[in-house]
This record gives C-alpha cells, structure tokens and sequence, in this order.
C-alpha cells in the first residue's frame, strides 16, 4: 500500500510484481530487486552521476505519454512499469541499430567478446543485419595512457570512463571529443592519464573500446576461469576476481564490496597480482645431508623433521614470518614455535607510495605491501625494520621470507633452520630443511585486513611441483609431534584457528561468505591499530 509520501518506502509494480523500495531508488535499481535486469551502458552502480546518455534502458510507465530512460527515473508510489513493453522494445532496437551501423563487427578478434553488452542486446533484439548499405566509418584504435588502449570504433560513447575520472576519481583527465557520430573519447589537452587508479575504466567499459594492453589477444571469456580473491598488494584487501588460463593469472578485476572496496582497486595491486606466480619457485621439499640439501618426497621430510624436533626438545630461538602469509599459515606456524620454545616473533613490511580515491575513504593504497600485516599482529609478530643476523644457538624458523640483506652465514648456527617459503633465496640454502609452500592464489585461506576485517580467498592456480599450503604441511609435521591431527581442508583448518584465537571467536569459514567480517572486540581494534 502507498504511504502518500510521508514514509521512507515507496510501493510500485514493475512489469505484474509489486516491489518496496527506499525512497530515492531509481527505477532501474528498483527493477532489480524483482529479478529484472533492464539494458543498459551508461549506467553503472558505482559512478554517481546518471546522463541517460545511452538511451538503452527506456521503460513505459502508465499515465505518462512517452518512454523515460530508468537510470534517471525516480520510483514513486503506485508507479505502474513495464520494462519490456512492445514500446520499450522497438525503441530499444533502434538504439542498437544506431548503434552497430558504424561499428566494426569485430567480435571474433575482440577482447571482450563472451563478455560484451553491446554483443548480448543485439543478440536479444535480433539486430543480424544493417539496412546501411554505405561503408563503416573507421576510427581506428590510440593509446590513452600507457597501458591502456582505445579501440574508437568500438566505442558507445557510454561515457562511463569519463564519469568514473571525473565522479569517483576527481581528476579530469578524460574528455569526450567531437560531436555526434564523430564523438570520441581522449586525454584532455596537455592532460596525461596517469591516475593510480586508472585501470577502473576498463572494467566499467560495456564493450571492447577500453582494454589493457598486456590483457589483448591473450585469452576470450570462455577460455577463462574465474575465481573469487583478496588483493594482497596491501592491508585494504581489496576484493577482486581472478581470471585464469593454463594456469597463469591473466586478468584481475575488483569484485563489489561496499566495506571495503566498492567497485574499484588501484593498479598497483591489478599489477602486483599478475605477476604474483612469476620466477623460479621451490617445488620439492629438501632436507640437509652433511653439506648439502637433498630433495626428498613429503612423507621422508615430514619425518625427518619432526626427529630432529624430538631430538632438540624445546631450545628457544626466534621466527621471521611475512605479513603476505594467511592467518591459517601463521596459526599453525605459532603452534609449531610454541613446541619449539620459540617467543620472538618478527616480520617486516615493504614500503612504498600511498594513493587514495577521493570518493571512496576505505580505498586507498596503503604504505604496507602486503596484505596480512593485521594477522601477523595477532598472532604475536612484531613489525622490525631490518634483517637479524640470524647468530646463536636455538632454532631459527622463517615463513615466506625473502631474507633480503641476510648474510652468507644467516643460520648457520642454529640448532635447526627450517625454512618454508615459496621461492627458495641465497640465504635458505643454510637451512636444515626447506618445505615448499603455495602462494596466496595456489590455496584457499584467509587475510585480516586493516580495520580488522576476516576475508576468505581461494584457490585459483595448481601449485607447482610438490608445493602444498603452509597450514596442509605444518599441521601434518604438529601431527607428527603429536600435536593434534593433520588437515586436508580450509574450513577444518579455520575452525582449528578460530577455536584457539580470541580475534577470531565466533567466525566460521562458510559465514564468512565472499564479505568477510570483523574480528572480535580488542583483537580488531589491535588489528588496525597494527595495518593503519
């Protein structure tokens, strides 16, 4: 029932269903909430402004005498729509064949092509010929930052990438050129497109005009698997898509969420991302020999280990672990310092340049590069500047550390040096036994972001070689030990964690959904106090 405008809701009906909404709602958003997705391109939920520029989402509504465009029209009380009316369909039909009479029809070399809304609508209005018989306009294609290109005669003239500059980023680098069917986008004169966070356009581009040049030819929507992701770039943790192929991240994309991210990431952590899986890896457990490392299958290095434990007892000694391991990782890590004796827990932070975008205060790239600098907090770590020496007696354990700057003889001296890690640097070739372990996007796990925030992220590339997931191995070397039972799942290893840790009290991996949420009480006040 209408409330006369006195309420915060309002009540319509979009073709045959009646719908509440808040006040204000456009009727594009409206039609979503009944399941009806109405086309659209200039349109984007993320980018304030609505131009109504594209005129794809025209719908009749009863009483008024033409077709209104549904990204700029108010829902209000009693508003009958039909979003697929006769009308609204033939107009609909119209704009696409506008809109295909000068376009290339280059799908099959397109990079967005399985991903094209210009594609998708014209397949649905049946739009299969052109009553133009004169010859296409070519535009050709330029380069509108470094890193990006632009493909005119592929353009709708959407002007999202525009608004996104102008709107979210505040910066008016982006300018529509010309006038009607010369339009084009561009740079502003004596403008260059250097934002940090430019690399959005893309992703808000309907169609194929906007595409990184590193991303062209390399892969089609089909060839692709998807995979639902945290940014590790920094303590944001940005939520991103991870697109895949012969296992080799090919494309990142932020993925919505509004505590965190939004609609958008910054480029270093689109670039960070890409080339996460890179170089040369460690692939094979090794386990020391006299003087040298020998290779040896899981089973034999689990073992070995786990009697050279036995052997020492509990001698003390320090960790060096990395703010870019899971809390999963650092959990079992904390466990297995615990039998060691080991109370000194450091890790350090690569450093760099801050970005922010004005429009959205939680996203901004922070000084830390990486992503767990929160969790590591929780699990005892403190932050240090350099490297130790890695002198005295007692065991010396580090997790996914580079040890840049360690000397020749780093560990030398301790009663045992245990390495885990994904690459295996100068400095690990002292150790006593060196554990291969997967990278962030080779295994399911989670991150604690700056504010505290729990945020799954899974797995999207086979690890090379015999690599496995830092909690898998620890928690079958503790198992070994007899300390509790080896485990084969994330969600097993998660409730293990968050059983033991106050900061994660209450949480279980499946309510943690694709949103995370917050720790608890002290320990995500601490947690932020520790990514700020």
């Amino acid at each position: 029932m209408a409330d006369n405008g006195t309420g915060a809701t309002i009540t319509l009906t979009i073709d045959g269903v009646e719908v509440t909404v808040p006040r204000g709602t456009r009727v594009i958003e409206a039609a979503e909430r009944v399941g009806v997705v109405v086309p659209r391109y200039c349109y984007h939920p993320g980018i304030p402004t609505r131009p109504a520029q594209c005129r794809m989402c025209l719908v009749e509504v009863e009483g008024r005498p033409k077709l209104e465009p549904s990204c700029t029209l108010q829902a209000t009380d009693d508003m009958v729509v039909h979003t697929a009316s006769d009308t609204a369909q033939e107009a609909r039909q119209a704009v696409i064949e506008f809109l295909l009479v000068n376009h290339p029809l280059d799908c099959p070399i397109c990079d967005a092509a399985g991903q094209c809304m210009l594609q998708d609508y014209a397949y649905v209005t049946n739009q299969l010929e052109s009553r133009v018989d004169e010859p296409k306009r070519v535009m050709g294609r330029d380069r509108v930052a470094d890193d990006i290109l632009y493909f005119a005669d592929r353009c709708v003239i959407c002007t999202r990438c525009v608004r996104f500059m102008r709107d979210v980023a505040e910066d008016d680098a982006l300018i529509v050129a010309q006038r009607g069917d010369k339009a084009y986008i561009d740079t502003f004169p004596g403008r260059e497109l250097d934002n940090p966070f430019r690399g959005n356009i893309v992703d808000v581009c309907p169609v194929g005009a906007l595409v990184h040049e590193d991303f062209v030819f390399k892969a089609r929507a089909w060839d692709m698997d998807a995979t639902a992701s945290v940014c590790p770039g920094c303590p944001t943790g940005c939520n991103v898509t991870i697109d895949t192929k012969e296992n080799q991240i090919v494309r990142v994309k932020p993925r919505h969420n509004a505590e965190v991210n939004s609609w958008w990431m910054c480029d270093y952590g689109r670039r960070h991302l890409v080339m996460t899986n890179r170089g040369v890896r460690a692939e094979m457990p090794l386990i020391r020999d006299g003087d040298a490392l020998r290779p040896a299958d899981w089973a034999t290095a689990i073992s070995w280990l786990a009697e050279r434990i036995e052997a020492i007892g509990s001698p003390g000694g320090r960790a060096i672990v990395s703010p870019t391991a899971s809390n999963e990782n650092l959990f079992y890590l904390g466990r297995l310092l615990a039998r060691l004796g080991v109370e000194d827990s450091e890790f350090r932070v690569r450093q760099g340049e801050t970005a922010a975008l004005p429009t959205v205060p939680k996203l901004k790239l922070r000084a830390d590069r990486a992503a767990n600098v929160a969790g590591a907090g929780i699990f005892g770590a403190r932050r240090t500047e350099g490297i130790p020496d890695g002198a005295g007696s007692g065991a010396l354990v580090v997790l996914d550390d580079e040890l840049e700057g360690a000397g020749e003889d780093f560990g030398a001296s301790a009663e045992l040096f245990l390495y885990l890690g994904t690459r295996l640097p100068a400095a690990a070739r002292n150790a006593d036994a060196v554990l291969p372990t997967a990278t962030f996007a080779e295994m399911d796990g989670t991150f604690t972001n700056y504010e505290g925030r729990v945020q799954r992220f899974h797995q999207a590339l086979t690890p090379p070689g015999s690599a496995r997931p830092g909690w898998m191995i620890l928690s079958r070397v503790l198992a070994r030990l007899g300390e509790g039972t080896a485990v084969s799942d994330i969600a097993a290893a998660f409730e293990r964690m968050a059983a033991d840790t106050p900061a994660f009290g209450g949480l279980t991996w499946d309510g943690l959904g694709l949103k995370g949420a917050p720790a608890a009480g002290p320990a995500a006040a601490a947690a932020a106090e520790a990514g700020a």
